[in-house]
């Protein structure tokens, strides 16, 4: 069963697999056949294996210096929504936050995650030049 204590284990485990060198760490957080989206208009990443290689062509390397604050908003049996707020030190520094779709499988593992990423001073309205 999905509750908060799981989830706030498994954002453990994600950050911790971060900040870890390689991507051993994530078999632990994703089933073989999960899917990961970065963000929600982002082609699929599916399978253990490519997750492997999007996370390791995503980071400049375990030892990068960030901050993420979490919060869980909520959990409706298997599926869970996260805020998080990432400040990389850089350079350059960087910042965004981002909402996390989750759904786990029943042994505690991410069988789906989606990223809603947002940046400071980026537009939210369709129309160019509107904010």
């Amino acid at each position: 069963m999905t509750d908060r204590a799981t989830v706030s284990q498994w954002i453990a485990g994600y950050e911790a697999a971060w900040r870890s060198p390689g991507t051993d760490r994530l078999a632990d957080l994703f089933t073989r056949d999960a899917t990961y989206l970065q963000s929600p208009y982002q082609q699929a990443v599916t399978g253990l294996d490519a997750i492997r290689r999007m996370w390791e062509d995503e980071r400049e390397g375990p030892d990068e210096a960030f901050t993420l604050a979490t919060e869980i908003l909520a959990v409706d049996g298997p599926t869970v929504v996260v805020r998080a707020e990432v400040r990389y030190a850089g350079p350059p520094c960087q910042e965004y936050r981002d909402l996390w779709v989750i759904r786990l499988a029943d042994d505690g593992r991410c069988q789906w995650f989606e990223e809603w990423p947002y940046w400071p001073e980026r537009g939210y309205a369709a129309r160019a030049g509107e904010a």
